[in-house]
């Protein structure tokens, strides 16, 4: 049975740091693009970081750029997301989601089949 199951999340003060982890059961996070999503309310999923599993190459939003590293490890079937110098507008539920490395747009949540089912971020300032 596939599921991808998020941990880390929590409340943090602005300048602070969490590491999200997405555990991954039912297939092969070595075979697929892993990405990171986040919702904050009344507004839409937002592509936060992705990681290509072919050459490893890395997208990141804008917002999150310098502050926030997505990575992975394939022994363990499990996806990160370090998330430094939180700022009160990175409040939101982070999901992660995958999918087979045939996706145009990385960023796109249109273009992922598989999520979790999200973890709170709250940064207080």
């Amino acid at each position: 049975q596939l599921q991808l199951v998020e941990s880390g999340g929590g409340l943090v003060q602005t300048g602070g740091s969490l590491r999200l982890s997405c555990a991954v059961s039912g297939l092969i996070l070595e075979d697929h693009i892993v990405a990171w999503f986040r919702q904050a309310p009344g507004k839409e999923r937002e592509g936060v970081a992705s990681e290509s599993n072919r050459d490893g190459t890395t997208y990141y939003a804008n917002s999150v750029k310098g502050r926030f590293t997505i990575s992975r490890d394939n022994w363990k079937n499990t996806a990160y997301l370090q998330m430094d110098n939180l700022k009160p507008e990175d409040t939101a539920v982070y999901f992660c989601a995958v999918e087979p490395p045939y996706v145009r747009d990385y960023l796109s949540a249109d273009e992922y089949e598989y999520w979790g089912q999200g973890t709170q971020v709250t940064v207080s300032s």
